[in-house]
Parts: C-alpha cells; structure tokens; sequence
C-alpha cells in the first residue's frame, strides 16, 4: 500500500469515550457544537507523524522534584508507565507531557486564583520521550485535591493531566490519570462523564511496590491505549 492510500486508525467503541455534552459536568454546555460533527476520511496528513527529537521538544522534564532551587512540598510519588497502540503494541519516540496541580490543589497558572498557597519550588510541567518499549516515567509531587465552580461545595478528584501525540496526530489524546481509594471519585463529573465502567477504571492508576522507593516515595503505574477499541478515554 502506497503512502497515497494511507491504512486508517480503527474507531473507538462507541460509547467509550465521554459525551461532548454531559449535565453534570456543566462546563459541557458551552464547550461543544450544537450539531454532530461530519466524519472525514483519514489522509495522510492524520495518519502520520510528527516526530521528536531533542531540538523540536527540548529537555526532557522528567523530574518534577528539581526543577528549582529548594524541594517542593507535599508527598513525593513517582509515575511509570507506557503508552500502546491499538494492537498493545508500544509507541517508542513519542512525546508524553503531563501537567497538575501543586500539593495544596493550585495551579500555577495566572488563572488560577483559589485560596491556596503557590510553591515557589513547584511549576507542575513535566515532558518526556517514551523509550524503545514505549515505557516513560516522571519523578513529581502528588496532586491536592481543589475546588471548582461546577456546583455547590465541588471539588475535583486528585488528578493529573497528560498529552500524547503517538505515532501520528490522529492518535493524540489529551486525558487524566487519578489515584485508587480516592474517596471524591464518585463524586467528580470529569470522571464519571467516561460512560463506560471499564473506560474509567483505565483511569486509575495502581500503587506498584516495585515501583517505589523505601522511605523516599510511593509508586504509581499507569499505561495509556491510543486508538481501538480499548482506548484510554480522552477529554472532550
């Protein structure tokens, strides 16, 4: 098959991925078309690239830790995981950035203006390249949780935010990992706008013994699907 007659990325299941209108997520309404999108046929423009080498992304920000001059505070956690196709096969050279909230459960971001302390010491950005087994890891500061304007006395899940372009722009998401045992889960309409039981359960992570470190910091495993049917859900 020539590049002029590209292979297409398979859909995902429907019903899988959040609705771009969800009630109780009410910053939905405003954030989507009125009428269904119009599908358009995958080219070659969709289904390829781009690539990263060091001068297109920069260094890697893999530890969120030492950034600057003094230590962040809050619970030290480290992040791992890899990022699969739509057959479970990996995605070695692809550009995985994940920003979040400090400990206290504020951004630093102009933006951002509830009361809650910034960490001078903290920016919350990290970027790294995956490997040749598609795995990558990040070094940060967990997640406090925060609150938000979407209904009386809401507050966010802990939570942490990531992009992935994959292996072409067709299979870039943008989504959130959260923690397991967190008890605002049930209650968070960002997560639960995942229609699908299994799809937000793709959302939690796992604590991994392995993975942490003694008496330095937790770990943390979460794995990320870019197309098919077993797709991590993206935020619409």
């Amino acid at each position: 098959m020539s590049a002029r007659d590209p292979i297409p990325y398979r859909r995902e299941k429907p019903g899988a991925q959040p609705p771009n209108d969800y009630p109780l997520y009410k910053s939905t309404i405003k954030r989507h078309p009125k009428r269904a999108p119009v599908r358009i046929a995958q080219t070659l423009t969709e289904v390829t690239g781009p690539t990263f080498t060091k001068p297109w992304y920069g260094k890697a920000l893999a530890d969120l830790t030492k950034m600057h001059k003094g230590e962040p505070l809050g619970e030290r956690i480290i992040l791992a995981g890899r990022v699969l196709d739509e057959d479970g096969r990996p995605v070695p050279g692809t550009l995985v950035e994940m920003w979040q909230a400090n400990a206290a459960g504020r951004y630093a971001h102009p933006r951002d203006q509830h009361d809650a302390p910034l960490d001078p010491n903290f920016t919350g950005f990290g970027q790294v390249v995956t490997d040749a087994k598609g795995e990558w890891r990040f070094v940060s500061i967990k997640p406090g949780h925060y609150p938000w304007r979407n209904t009386h006395n809401a507050w966010r899940a802990q939570h942490l935010h990531f992009s992935v372009f994959g292996p072409a722009f067709a299979t870039r998401i943008v989504t959130q990992m959260y923690f397991p045992g967190d008890p605002l889960l049930a209650a968070d309409p960002v997560f639960n706008s995942v229609p699908d039981a299994k799809g937000r359960d793709a959302l939690i992570s796992r604590y991994d013994a392995d993975l942490s470190e003694p008496e330095w910091a937790l770990g943390f495993r979460w794995d990320m699907v870019l197309r098919g049917r077993a797709a991590t859900p993206r935020e619409n």
